[in-house]
Protein backbone atom coordinates (compact mmCIF):
# COMPACT_ATOMS: atom_id res chain seq x y z
CA UNK A 1 0.00 0.00 0.00
CA UNK A 2 2.95 2.24 0.59
CA UNK A 3 2.93 2.53 -3.41
CA UNK A 4 0.34 3.95 -3.58
CA UNK A 5 0.78 7.31 -6.04
CA UNK A 6 -0.17 10.60 -3.17
CA UNK A 7 -3.85 11.00 -5.57
CA UNK A 8 -4.61 7.78 -4.56
CA UNK A 9 -3.80 8.52 -1.13
CA UNK A 10 -5.60 11.74 -1.14
CA UNK A 11 -8.86 9.74 -2.58
CA UNK A 12 -8.37 7.09 0.18
CA UNK A 13 -8.42 10.03 2.80
CA UNK A 14 -11.52 11.54 1.20
CA UNK A 15 -13.45 8.22 1.03
CA UNK A 16 -12.32 7.49 4.70
CA UNK A 17 -13.54 11.28 5.08
CA UNK A 18 -17.16 10.30 3.97
CA UNK A 19 -17.70 7.09 5.28
CA UNK A 20 -17.04 8.91 8.83
CA UNK A 21 -19.02 11.87 7.85
CA UNK A 22 -21.97 10.17 7.20
CA UNK A 23 -21.31 8.03 10.81
CA UNK A 24 -20.82 11.29 12.26
CA UNK A 25 -23.70 12.91 11.21
CA UNK A 26 -26.12 9.81 11.74
CA UNK A 27 -25.78 10.14 15.35
CA UNK A 28 -26.50 13.65 15.37
CA UNK A 29 -22.96 15.11 16.09
CA UNK A 30 -22.45 18.99 16.15
CA UNK A 31 -20.44 19.68 12.63
CA UNK A 32 -20.38 16.40 12.19
CA UNK A 33 -19.69 16.75 8.91
CA UNK A 34 -16.03 18.26 9.70
CA UNK A 35 -15.69 16.29 13.15
CA UNK A 36 -16.78 12.85 11.91
CA UNK A 37 -13.24 13.19 8.77
CA UNK A 38 -11.22 15.17 11.45
CA UNK A 39 -11.50 12.18 13.69
CA UNK A 40 -11.43 9.17 11.71
CA UNK A 41 -8.33 10.39 9.70
CA UNK A 42 -6.43 11.25 12.78
CA UNK A 43 -6.71 7.75 13.95
CA UNK A 44 -6.01 6.66 10.43
CA UNK A 45 -2.90 8.36 10.05
CA UNK A 46 -1.42 7.56 13.72
CA UNK A 47 -1.70 3.86 12.51
CA UNK A 48 -0.01 4.96 9.21
CA UNK A 49 -2.75 4.18 6.81
CA UNK A 50 -1.73 5.25 3.04
CA UNK A 51 -3.44 8.39 3.19
CA UNK A 52 -2.39 12.07 2.62
CA UNK A 53 -4.27 15.35 2.92
CA UNK A 54 -6.38 16.88 0.19
CA UNK A 55 -4.47 20.13 0.55
CA UNK A 56 -4.77 21.26 -2.98
CA UNK A 57 -8.53 21.07 -2.44
CA UNK A 58 -8.27 23.69 0.49
CA UNK A 59 -7.83 27.08 -1.64
CA UNK A 60 -11.21 26.14 -3.49
CA UNK A 61 -13.30 24.97 -0.06
CA UNK A 62 -12.34 27.71 2.35
CA UNK A 63 -13.73 30.62 0.72
CA UNK A 64 -17.52 28.73 0.58
CA UNK A 65 -17.31 28.96 4.57
CA UNK A 66 -16.40 31.98 4.37
CA UNK A 67 -19.34 33.10 2.34
CA UNK A 68 -21.81 30.81 4.47
CA UNK A 69 -20.51 32.54 7.66
CA UNK A 70 -20.90 36.41 6.09
CA UNK A 71 -25.13 35.27 5.04
CA UNK A 72 -25.12 35.02 9.23
CA UNK A 73 -24.55 38.63 9.33
CA UNK A 74 -27.59 41.57 9.45
CA UNK A 75 -27.67 44.80 10.66
CA UNK A 76 -28.99 43.42 14.02
CA UNK A 77 -25.82 41.76 14.61
CA UNK A 78 -24.08 44.42 13.31
CA UNK A 79 -25.58 46.69 16.08
CA UNK A 80 -25.11 44.77 19.01
CA UNK A 81 -21.48 44.94 18.12
CA UNK A 82 -20.68 48.14 19.77
CA UNK A 83 -21.65 45.98 23.00
CA UNK A 84 -18.20 43.55 22.66
CA UNK A 85 -15.88 45.68 24.26
CA UNK A 86 -16.27 43.97 27.41
CA UNK A 87 -15.50 40.65 26.45
CA UNK A 88 -12.88 41.69 23.92
CA UNK A 89 -10.61 43.71 26.91
CA UNK A 90 -11.39 40.70 29.27
CA UNK A 91 -9.91 38.64 26.32
CA UNK A 92 -6.54 40.21 26.68
CA UNK A 93 -6.04 39.03 30.55
CA UNK A 94 -7.39 35.32 29.77
CA UNK A 95 -4.78 35.06 26.91
CA UNK A 96 -2.06 36.17 29.18
CA UNK A 97 -3.13 33.64 31.75
CA UNK A 98 -3.32 30.94 29.04
CA UNK A 99 0.01 31.45 27.83
CA UNK A 100 1.73 32.03 31.01
CA UNK A 101 0.02 28.35 32.53
CA UNK A 102 0.39 26.68 29.37
CA UNK A 103 4.55 27.76 28.82
CA UNK A 104 5.06 26.98 32.54
CA UNK A 105 3.21 23.45 32.03
CA UNK A 106 5.59 22.88 29.39
CA UNK A 107 8.25 23.88 30.76
CA UNK A 108 8.00 21.89 34.18
CA UNK A 109 6.18 19.21 33.27
CA UNK A 110 7.02 18.06 29.45
CA UNK A 111 10.75 19.46 30.26
CA UNK A 112 10.90 21.46 26.68
CA UNK A 113 13.08 24.03 26.16
CA UNK A 114 12.42 27.85 26.36
CA UNK A 115 11.76 28.90 22.73
CA UNK A 116 9.41 25.22 21.98
CA UNK A 117 7.72 25.60 25.42
CA UNK A 118 7.07 29.20 25.01
CA UNK A 119 5.59 29.27 21.46
CA UNK A 120 4.10 25.63 21.79
CA UNK A 121 2.16 27.88 24.88
CA UNK A 122 0.42 30.42 22.49
CA UNK A 123 -3.31 29.79 21.94
CA UNK A 124 -3.71 30.12 18.67
CA UNK A 125 -1.92 30.96 15.06
CA UNK A 126 -0.45 27.78 14.25
CA UNK A 127 1.59 28.43 11.57
CA UNK A 128 2.81 31.66 12.10
CA UNK A 129 4.11 29.98 15.78
CA UNK A 130 5.65 27.36 13.87
CA UNK A 131 7.36 29.82 11.76
CA UNK A 132 8.42 32.02 14.59
CA UNK A 133 8.81 29.43 17.11
CA UNK A 134 11.28 27.62 14.64
CA UNK A 135 13.42 31.33 13.95
CA UNK A 136 13.84 31.54 17.63
CA UNK A 137 15.22 28.26 17.47
CA UNK A 138 12.67 25.76 19.06
CA UNK A 139 11.48 22.52 17.97
CA UNK A 140 9.59 22.23 14.58
CA UNK A 141 8.16 19.62 15.02
CA UNK A 142 7.13 19.42 18.38
CA UNK A 143 5.83 22.82 17.92
CA UNK A 144 3.65 22.24 15.20
CA UNK A 145 2.44 18.86 16.87
CA UNK A 146 1.40 20.76 20.21
CA UNK A 147 -0.47 23.18 17.79
CA UNK A 148 -2.08 20.97 15.19
CA UNK A 149 -3.22 18.33 18.82
CA UNK A 150 -4.59 21.59 20.40
CA UNK A 151 -6.79 22.50 17.47
CA UNK A 152 -8.31 19.19 17.44
CA UNK A 153 -8.94 18.24 21.07
CA UNK A 154 -10.23 21.42 21.56
CA UNK A 155 -12.93 21.03 19.39
CA UNK A 156 -13.31 17.71 20.48
CA UNK A 157 -13.42 18.41 23.88
CA UNK A 158 -16.01 22.03 23.12
CA UNK A 159 -18.24 19.48 21.44
CA UNK A 160 -17.99 17.06 24.63
CA UNK A 161 -18.34 20.02 26.85
CA UNK A 162 -21.50 21.49 25.20
CA UNK A 163 -23.72 18.14 25.16
CA UNK A 164 -22.77 17.26 28.65
CA UNK A 165 -22.57 20.11 30.12
CA UNK A 166 -24.81 22.73 28.52
CA UNK A 167 -26.95 20.62 27.11
CA UNK A 168 -26.49 21.69 23.47
CA UNK A 169 -26.68 19.51 20.70
CA UNK A 170 -27.02 19.76 17.06
CA UNK A 171 -30.87 19.49 16.75
CA UNK A 172 -30.60 23.28 18.85
CA UNK A 173 -29.83 24.58 15.47
CA UNK A 174 -31.60 22.89 12.50
CA UNK A 175 -32.13 24.86 9.59
CA UNK A 176 -34.09 24.83 6.74
CA UNK A 177 -32.08 23.00 3.88
CA UNK A 178 -31.05 25.44 0.82
CA UNK A 179 -30.96 23.47 -2.19
CA UNK A 180 -29.23 24.30 -5.16
CA UNK A 181 -32.36 25.18 -6.90
CA UNK A 182 -33.12 27.71 -3.82
CA UNK A 183 -30.65 30.12 -5.70
CA UNK A 184 -31.21 32.36 -8.63
CA UNK A 185 -28.79 33.35 -11.12
CA UNK A 186 -28.03 36.95 -9.54
CA UNK A 187 -27.44 34.85 -6.17
CA UNK A 188 -25.23 32.30 -7.82
CA UNK A 189 -23.48 35.33 -9.35
CA UNK A 190 -23.44 37.59 -5.90
CA UNK A 191 -22.02 35.13 -3.91
CA UNK A 192 -19.37 33.90 -6.04
CA UNK A 193 -18.29 37.11 -6.53
CA UNK A 194 -17.67 37.32 -2.67
CA UNK A 195 -15.93 33.98 -2.66
CA UNK A 196 -13.17 35.01 -5.24
CA UNK A 197 -12.56 37.86 -4.69
CA UNK A 198 -12.53 38.02 -0.86
CA UNK A 199 -9.66 35.66 -1.45
CA UNK A 200 -7.28 38.06 -2.37
CA UNK A 201 -9.16 41.54 -0.44
CA UNK A 202 -7.99 39.23 2.97
CA UNK A 203 -4.63 38.54 1.70
CA UNK A 204 -4.17 42.42 1.29
CA UNK A 205 -6.05 43.00 4.77
CA UNK A 206 -3.64 40.91 5.90
CA UNK A 207 -6.54 39.11 8.05
CA UNK A 208 -5.95 35.96 9.74
CA UNK A 209 -7.20 33.09 7.93
CA UNK A 210 -7.92 35.44 4.86
CA UNK A 211 -9.20 33.17 2.91
CA UNK A 212 -12.28 32.57 5.34
CA UNK A 213 -12.50 36.40 6.19
CA UNK A 214 -12.08 37.81 2.72
CA UNK A 215 -15.17 35.97 1.14
CA UNK A 216 -16.78 36.36 4.87
CA UNK A 217 -16.08 40.15 5.11
CA UNK A 218 -17.81 40.99 1.38
CA UNK A 219 -20.81 38.26 2.08
CA UNK A 220 -21.75 40.33 5.44
CA UNK A 221 -21.78 43.38 3.16
CA UNK A 222 -24.40 41.82 0.59
CA UNK A 223 -26.31 40.64 3.21
CA UNK A 224 -26.53 43.44 5.50
CA UNK A 225 -27.28 45.63 2.40
CA UNK A 226 -30.19 42.78 0.87
CA UNK A 227 -28.23 42.66 -2.28
CA UNK A 228 -28.65 38.59 -1.68
CA UNK A 229 -30.51 36.85 1.02
CA UNK A 230 -29.83 33.41 0.56
CA UNK A 231 -26.46 31.33 2.18
CA UNK A 232 -24.71 29.00 -0.12
CA UNK A 233 -26.32 25.41 -0.72
CA UNK A 234 -26.00 23.21 2.22
CA UNK A 235 -24.45 20.04 -0.29
CA UNK A 236 -21.81 22.64 -1.42
CA UNK A 237 -21.20 23.21 2.27
CA UNK A 238 -21.40 19.60 3.54
CA UNK A 239 -18.21 18.90 0.76
CA UNK A 240 -16.42 21.90 2.17
CA UNK A 241 -16.82 20.35 5.45
CA UNK A 242 -15.75 16.68 4.38
CA UNK A 243 -12.75 18.63 2.68
CA UNK A 244 -11.28 20.31 5.85
CA UNK A 245 -12.53 17.87 8.14
CA UNK A 246 -10.17 15.15 6.21
CA UNK A 247 -7.34 18.00 6.02
CA UNK A 248 -7.41 18.60 9.55
CA UNK A 249 -7.38 14.90 10.73
CA UNK A 250 -4.31 14.38 8.11
CA UNK A 251 -2.25 16.39 10.29
CA UNK A 252 -0.91 13.70 12.09
CA UNK A 253 0.40 11.74 8.48
CA UNK A 254 3.58 10.52 8.99
CA UNK A 255 3.88 10.47 13.08
CA UNK A 256 3.77 7.18 14.41
CA UNK A 257 2.28 7.21 18.34
CA UNK A 258 5.13 5.59 19.33
CA UNK A 259 7.15 8.74 18.97
CA UNK A 260 4.44 11.34 19.36
CA UNK A 261 2.67 9.86 22.21
CA UNK A 262 4.50 12.05 24.72
CA UNK A 263 3.38 14.88 23.08
CA UNK A 264 0.14 14.55 22.65
CA UNK A 265 -0.53 13.49 26.07
CA UNK A 266 1.78 16.87 27.05
CA UNK A 267 -1.16 18.46 23.82
CA UNK A 268 -4.27 16.89 26.10
CA UNK A 269 -2.83 18.39 29.48
CA UNK A 270 -2.38 21.58 27.90
CA UNK A 271 -5.73 22.12 26.15
CA UNK A 272 -7.43 20.72 29.11
CA UNK A 273 -5.70 24.17 31.34
CA UNK A 274 -6.89 26.77 28.48
CA UNK A 275 -10.05 25.06 28.30
CA UNK A 276 -10.28 25.45 32.18
CA UNK A 277 -9.56 29.28 31.88
CA UNK A 278 -11.99 29.92 29.04
CA UNK A 279 -14.78 28.79 31.39
CA UNK A 280 -13.51 30.73 34.02
CA UNK A 281 -13.20 33.80 31.84
CA UNK A 282 -16.41 33.11 30.23
CA UNK A 283 -17.56 33.04 33.68
CA UNK A 284 -16.27 36.14 34.58
CA UNK A 285 -17.94 37.76 31.18
CA UNK A 286 -21.23 36.92 31.63
CA UNK A 287 -21.26 38.29 35.21
CA UNK A 288 -20.38 41.35 33.50
CA UNK A 289 -22.89 41.02 30.54
CA UNK A 290 -26.08 39.72 29.45
CA UNK A 291 -24.62 37.43 27.01
CA UNK A 292 -25.33 33.60 26.80
CA UNK A 293 -22.77 31.65 28.26
CA UNK A 294 -23.20 29.02 25.58
CA UNK A 295 -21.41 32.13 23.62
CA UNK A 296 -18.80 33.35 25.68
CA UNK A 297 -17.46 30.03 25.98
CA UNK A 298 -17.33 29.01 22.43
CA UNK A 299 -15.51 32.93 22.13
CA UNK A 300 -13.07 32.25 24.89
CA UNK A 301 -12.14 28.55 23.73
CA UNK A 302 -8.65 28.36 21.85
CA UNK A 303 -9.10 26.69 18.76
CA UNK A 304 -9.00 27.67 15.11
CA UNK A 305 -10.85 30.37 13.57
CA UNK A 306 -12.83 28.87 11.08
CA UNK A 307 -13.88 25.76 13.36
CA UNK A 308 -15.09 27.84 16.59
CA UNK A 309 -17.15 29.67 13.65
CA UNK A 310 -18.35 26.81 12.05
CA UNK A 311 -19.31 25.10 15.61
CA UNK A 312 -20.88 28.32 16.58
CA UNK A 313 -22.87 27.96 13.48
CA UNK A 314 -23.47 24.20 13.98
CA UNK A 315 -25.19 24.95 17.72
CA UNK A 316 -26.99 27.82 16.54
CA UNK A 317 -24.69 30.76 18.49
CA UNK A 318 -24.13 34.10 17.58
CA UNK A 319 -21.61 33.16 14.72
CA UNK A 320 -20.83 37.08 14.30
CA UNK A 321 -19.80 37.36 17.53
CA UNK A 322 -17.80 34.35 18.06
CA UNK A 323 -15.20 34.90 14.48
CA UNK A 324 -14.58 38.44 15.96
CA UNK A 325 -13.26 37.48 19.29
CA UNK A 326 -11.32 34.28 17.70
CA UNK A 327 -10.34 37.38 15.21
CA UNK A 328 -9.43 39.12 17.91
CA UNK A 329 -7.38 36.46 19.88
CA UNK A 330 -5.63 35.78 16.50
CA UNK A 331 -4.23 39.57 16.24
CA UNK A 332 -3.45 39.42 20.00
CA UNK A 333 -1.49 36.35 20.16
CA UNK A 334 0.33 36.99 16.72
CA UNK A 335 1.60 40.50 17.36
CA UNK A 336 2.42 39.68 20.80
CA UNK A 337 4.21 36.36 20.76
CA UNK A 338 7.48 37.95 19.10
CA UNK A 339 7.54 40.54 21.58
CA UNK A 340 6.68 38.56 24.89
CA UNK A 341 9.25 36.11 23.74
CA UNK A 342 11.85 38.42 23.43
CA UNK A 343 11.01 39.92 26.56
CA UNK A 344 11.27 36.66 28.47
CA UNK A 345 14.31 35.68 27.10
CA UNK A 346 16.12 39.13 27.18
CA UNK A 347 14.82 38.53 31.70
CA UNK A 348 16.49 35.43 31.62
CA UNK A 349 19.80 36.25 30.03
CA UNK A 350 19.64 39.28 32.57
Amino acid sequence: MDTLPPVAKQAVALTLGVICGFLAYAINMPLGWMLGPMIGCTIAALMQAPILPPIKLRPWVMPVIGVLLGSRISSDVLAQALGWWVPALMLIPALLLTAATSYIYYRRVGGFDQPTAFFSAMPGGLTDMIILGTEMGGDERRIAMAHAARVLLVICGVVIFYNLVLGVTAEDAQATWVGLDALTLWDWGVLGICAILGVPLGRFVRLPAGQIMGPMILSGIAHVIGIVEVAPPDIIVIIALLVIGTIIGCRFVGAKIADVRRDLALAAGSSVLMVIIAVVFAVMVNALTDGALSETFLAYSPGGVAEMSLLALAIGQDVTYVTVMHLARIFFVIFGAGFGYRLLAGRDKG
